[in-house]
């Protein structure tokens, strides 16, 4: 029987450096390989800490967005030939 991963209460000391230690069953779990870089989100509730996302899944996440998000219906055409008459 598996446990939900809101039902993991595990408690750690921080150091006089402000580090913890993320205990091994966590790490494997979520992929916490050393030298990954993680965020810190801070809530209501406490701070939670996940891996960062790559530079090519946050460019991909960003772009993905972006598609179809054009609210003027212009061309590139008439928009270069706008460009291009303003001196």
């Amino acid at each position: 029987m598996s446990i939900p991963y809101s039902c993991i209460f595990l408690a750690m000391k921080i150091t006089t450096k402000g580090q913890v230690t993320i205990p091994l069953n966590l790490r494997k779990r979520f992929g916490l390989l050393p030298n990954t870089e993680v965020v810190f989100t801070a809530n209501e509730e406490g701070v939670l800490i996940t891996p960062s996302k790559s530079r090519e899944e946050l460019y991909e996440e960003r772009l993905s967005k972006a598609i179809g998000g054009a609210t003027v219906s212009i061309t590139t055409d008439e928009i270069m030939r706008m460009t291009r008459d303003q001196n």
